[in-house]
């Protein structure tokens, strides 16, 4: 199999990942840009944001094993998600996946984590919204063929 350059070597998913966040514009898809990350915490591996209708947000919270940032601003929460964690998988209605983190600038900060990076792990995030929601997780559904 033959890389990108055409020397004979395979490109690894994490060398995909990295092409395909390069190509990325710098503030995706939102009014403000990027997500402002807290004091003291780095954000490694890029910010994208699910927001959530406030009131499935205290049903989200005890279904969870860690709960990074989150940000409110009465009728919203958006949980924050390392970026690309919409790869292979469309978030249940009515969540919306926001890449780059786009926050209104009316939201603030609800939920603060212990340590240094700001992510609410992703598949855990999923799930539980799936749980509140009543959806079937994508990889649960029948395939049609």
């Amino acid at each position: 199999m033959n890389g990108a350059s055409g020397s004979g070597h395979a490109l690894g998913l994490d060398t995909l990942i990295r092409l395909k966040r390069d190509r990325r514009p710098s503030s995706a898809g939102g009014t403000g840009g990027s997500f402002p990350v807290p004091e003291g915490m780095t954000a490694p591996l890029g910010c994208d944001a699910v927001a959530v209708p406030a009131r499935l947000g205290p049903l989200v919270v005890p279904r969870l094993p860690r709960v990074g940032c989150v940000y409110a601003d009465g009728t919203h929460w958006w949980w924050i998600v390392p970026t690309d964690s919409d790869d292979a998988l469309t978030w249940p209605a009515p969540a919306h996946y926001g890449q780059g983190a786009p926050l209104p600038g009316t939201a603030r900060l609800i939920h603060r984590p212990e340590g240094t990076v700001p992510y609410t792990p992703p598949i855990p995030l999923y799930l539980a919204l799936c749980r509140v929601t009543g959806t079937t997780p994508e990889w649960s559904r029948p395939l049609s063929a």
